[in-house]
């Protein structure tokens, strides 16, 4: 056999025994008349010895491995007389005995340590190499842990796990499509899926009661760190639930997967609406792990003739504050970097105002001339701000001052150390509204997809006010990213034809596209609902790391690339002609 034992493995009990480790060279030492290796495999690391006087050629053998070399060594446990408290294996050496090249390696472009000096283009280059890393392999354990918690979780309360498929018909889920061209169907094309969605809604009406799976599904959408065009999540579905039921499940299920795979228990889980983390945090997705909320000063301001407040107040905007603790010693130059951050294209706030209580109990402001000193202080008042503090004061139209606020509130949060990676705190935000408005095409769009339910009361309002219609949707969040998403879905299939109209869909144009769903609806379609939780992101949260590339095995860079494959890559022209694109 290869190996009678695994590198993490050998202890102090084990002293005294002939064993057989195989691995990769991590590291090659001589020291006076030995030499030292550590031999690496999944398991851990163990020092090898190879002694000069006992066996000359075999300590020159091992002088001439380099890093990533693949050897078995056979040898005799013994007790280390420098012991290393910082591996396992620490306490024990391998005295060897006879050693096999089983194969050689070139130099690695970069160091296999967790704090390599590679970065990470050329780790994802040589990803075969970058997955020997400890920091890697631990992002790949724990995904194991993760899946096999889920496993256990929704086993236990009843689910079962089925597979959809991958080939389908594109349908309009909020992403572009990755769409594949038919061979026998020439012109024809299927779609990579965004989601399983219609299939689990089509499971429950079939009868199957409770399902999930944990699936790759595909979108063709822009590159961000918590984004990757295939991903992985766990989807799941319930009949005969209201949303009370799946808020209850899905607790359970969060807390179940944090205390298992890294011993966190998440506590008490708030529920919020969308209103009310928009109007104290600016985010759909607020992170809970410090306060900071945002403050609203137009009750302050309302009479007050200073050109950006009178606009704000005569036109329904937001006057927002958010307080800095301790910022009023914060420079110019730090505040100047606050200034431009809130006018960047995504934001498009005009600029900042900014108000100091200082330490001798004075206020400055940088709109000093046109207020007195009681009405700033007011200021501080109203948004629980005190002596040693700053405030950061934003006017513009309520949503998109809401918005670059809530950005702001992060950035001073990351600024402050305030979003410690190892403090969990999660919360469900409910009540969504139903439609969105898009400016560009003038016409509605939904916000989580069409099959949500809407409110039982607001479905009279449907083609009458749409903006004013909520939505049966509920997000679950954790430190501020969206990490579970869902609804109760439509079950009715003349609401669902009544959504489609809203939507602007012509009744040909919704049999085209959902012909089978609203077919499905008409044979006793349960009242059902649903979620999927972001696999991926779920990994990197309890990693600790900012990017779900970190967590997945073989991860596209920030424009999509494979890089290890050099892919997305030309294709040859036979195979072109053979689908009718050549």
């Amino acid at each position: 056999m290869y190996r009678t034992h695994y590198c993490g493995e050998l202890n102090i009990e084990n002293v005294g025994q002939t064993v057989t480790l195989a691995g990769w060279v991590k590291s090659n030492r001589k020291f006076g008349g030995a030499t030292f290796i550590d031999l690496r495999d999944r398991y851990g690391i163990t020092q090898l010895v190879f002694d000069m006087e006992t066996d000359a050629s075999l300590c020159q053998q091992a002088n001439e491995l380099g890093r990533e070399y693949v050897v078995q060594a056979v040898g005799k446990v013994t007790e280390r007389s420098n012991k290393n408290t910082e591996i396992p294996t620490g306490e024990i050496e391998i005295v060897v005995i006879t050693m096999t090249i089983l194969n050689v390696s070139p130099t690695p472009p970069f160091t296999i340590e967790d704090n390599t000096d590679g970065g990470e283009e050329l780790r994802m280059k040589y990803r075969y190499l970058d997955l020997r890393r400890n920091i890697m392999q631990k992002s790949l354990m724990l995904r194991h842990k993760l899946a096999e918690a889920s496993r256990e979780y929704l086993s236990r309360n009843g689910f079962i796990e089925i597979e959809t498929p991958f080939l389908i018909k594109s349908t309009p889920e909020g992403a572009r499509d990755f769409i594949v061209p038919s061979r026998i169907h020439q012109g024809e094309w299927y779609a990579l899926p965004q989601s399983p969605q219609t299939f689990k809604q089509i499971l429950m009406m079939s009868g199957y009661d409770k399902y999930f799976q944990i699936v790759k599904c595909f979108r063709d959408e822009d590159f961000r760190a918590d984004r990757q065009p295939e991903f992985t999540q766990v989807d799941c579905e319930m009949s005969f639930v209201h949303q009370a039921d799946i808020i209850a499940m899905f607790t359970g299920y969060a807390k179940h997967v944090f205390e298992k795979v890294i011993n966190v228990d998440l506590g008490d889980i708030p529920t919020i609406t969308y209103t009310e983390a928009m109007l104290h945090y600016g985010s759909d997705k607020p992170d809970l792990r410090f306060e900071m909320k945002l403050n609203y000063l137009n009750e302050l301001v309302v009479d007050n003739s200073f050109p950006p407040f009178a606009e704000a107040t005569s036109t329904n905007g937001s006057v927002i504050s958010l307080a800095v603790s301790g910022g009023a010693t914060y420079t110019r130059k730090q505040i100047d970097a606050y200034t431009d951050f809130v006018k960047q294209p995504n934001r498009a706030l005009s600029g900042l105002i900014w108000a100091k209580w200082n330490e001798d109990d004075t206020v400055t402001s940088s709109v000093g001339k046109f207020f007195q000193n009681d009405e700033i202080y007011r200021w501080f008042e109203a948004s629980n701000a005190g002596k040693g503090d700053l405030l950061l004061i934003a006017v513009a139209a309520t949503r998109k001052v809401q918005k670059a606020m809530g950005d702001l509130r992060l950035e001073v949060a990351k600024d402050q150390n305030l979003r410690d990676k190892n403090v969990y705190k999660a919360l469900w935000v409910i009540d969504f509204p139903m439609f969105s408005y898009d400016e560009g095409n003038e016409s509605w769009t939904f916000e989580h997809h069409p099959f949500t339910s809407p409110k039982s009361e607001h479905i009279d309002l449907l083609q009458t006010e749409k903006g004013a219609v909520l939505a049966n949707a509920y997000d679950f969040v954790i430190n501020g990213w969206e990490c579970c998403s869902g609804s109760i879905r439509i079950h009715d299939p003349i609401i669902q034809s009544a959504v489609f109209e809203a939507l602007g869909m012509s009744k040909d144009e919704a049999q085209t596209k959902f012909g089978f769903l609203l077919g499905a609806l008409t044979f006793g379609a349960p009242p059902h609902g649903g979620c999927a939780f972001g696999f991926d992101r779920l990994a990197a949260l309890m990693m600790g790391t900012d990017s779900i590339r970190d967590v997945i095995a073989f991860p596209k860079n920030n424009s999509g690339r494979d890089l290890m494959l050099d892919a997305p890559a030309a294709v040859d022209f036979n195979v072109l002609k053979s689908v009718g694109l050549a």
